[in-house]
């Protein structure tokens, strides 16, 4: 590899995530193009080092990309002088104690979201990476969805007036792993794992909600597990005892309310896997992962409710596909881009530890909502004077 290069510590590659967002579809990626561009024009290439559990896993995915550095000693990757940046796509479980690591070797933390498994060991890291000056940050990749890109070009254009609502689908049915294999990992339905869907998800609505439509103010919901019993990778049957769909209602500031589904119990009867509405006294919108439709409030049908008679008003005609007007990257890819030259130059990352905090405190909050069966309100916190 020629050029200028920045080495990259990245633990936990083996899994899906790590392996086919982070490292295939962000950083390689990213050097098959060239490279980060920065600021001044320059590029710097990106020299992945790969870390796991599994030297045979790490000896077939280096072969099969061509990788030279791999080790099962994260020890060993942390000391190396040129390796600046560390991620970690690991279980949740086992990240505290490798972010603190990799703090305490002064390199900067990039991590998959949750960063823990709770709003305190959150905090602590966004504390410790403070306090030893590194760059840290957490993804936050639904903000760079193309749906969710045009929607925001909705908002900021004044479209919807005052937003009233949103209301999200998200979800799929797994496979409980008996007669077809599950899509997703045997920890994800065991809560002594890390495992849960609300642990998954609410950290992703909280950055989503904030970002477009204002901070969650106040929280209603019910966790269950639908799917008692699952079968894991081995043909184990196994007790699934993490959630496995959620149900949540989020007030906002401003007044909007989000109701947002999150199942991984559920057969889909829509365009894509998720999706969100948003109605606005002006106009309203659907957006997906990659579409968005919007309905201004000049162009709205006028229902008219008689269940004695079928409907024929074509009502999923009646939207506009609001268009892409330019072309969409991967979203990992843009926010590992937007690391980078935070680190190298400064750059603006509002994605952080302390933004991190923010998602986990939302998960823990709809989880006592579901478990004590009440409203939990959110209010602003901070992290060494820094309002969230």
């Amino acid at each position: 590899m020629s050029g200028r290069t920045l080495g990259v510590v990245m633990n936990g590659v083996t899994g899906r995530m790590g392996y086919r967002q982070h490292l295939v579809r962000s950083v390689l990626a990213i050097n098959a193009e060239g490279g980060v561009t920065l600021s001044d024009g320059s590029r710097v290439l990106l020299k992945p080092v790969l870390v796991g559990r599994s030297e045979l896993k790490l000896r077939d995915l280096a072969e099969r990309h061509d990788i030279p550095d791999w080790t099962t000693d994260l020890s060993k990757a942390l000391a190396h002088p040129e390796n600046v940046i560390y991620f970690d796509a690991q279980v949740t479980q086992a990240r505290v104690a490798a972010v603190t690591q990799a703090i305490e070797a002064g390199k900067h933390v990039y991590a998959e979201k949750p960063a823990a498994e709770n709003f305190e060991d959150t905090v602590a890291l966004a504390k410790a990476a403070q306090a030893a000056g590194v760059k840290n940050g957490v993804v936050q990749d639904k903000l760079f969805l193309p749906g969710l890109l045009k929607l925001k070009r909705l908002i900021d254009g004044g479209f919807f007036g005052r937003i009233l609502s949103v209301r999200g689908e998200f979800g799929y049915w797994v496979f409980e792993g008996d007669w077809q294999p599950a899509q997703r990992p045997s920890w994800n339905y065991r809560a002594e794992d890390g495992g849960g869907i609300v642990l998954d998800m609410f950290p992703h609505w909280a950055y989503v909600l904030e970002n477009l439509f204002g901070r969650v103010e106040a929280v209603t919901a019910k966790a269950v597990t639908h799917i008692p019993e699952r079968v894991d990778e081995a043909g184990t049957p196994y007790t699934a005892t993490a959630d496995d769909a959620a149900y949540g209602l989020f007030e906002l500031a401003g007044g909007a309310i989000a109701q947002i589904n999150s199942s991984w119990c559920v057969r889909i009867d829509r365009d894509e896997l998720v999706e969100f509405q948003v109605d606005g006294t002006e106009g309203s919108a659907v957006a997906g992962l990659r579409s968005c439709r919007a309905q201004h409030r000049s162009a709205t049908p006028k229902p008219v409710w008689n269940p004695d008679i079928p409907a024929t008003e074509p009502f999923r005609d009646r939207w506009q596909e609001v268009p892409d007007n330019g072309e969409f990257d991967n979203g990992f890819k843009i926010q590992w881009e937007l690391f980078i030259r935070h680190v190298l130059e400064d750059a603006p990352f509002p994605y952080d530890f302390a933004a991190g905090a923010n998602g986990v405190r939302l998960a823990e909050a709809g989880l006592r909502s579901s478990a004590e069966g009440r409203r939990v309100e959110l209010a602003p916190f901070e992290i060494e004077g820094g309002a969230l």
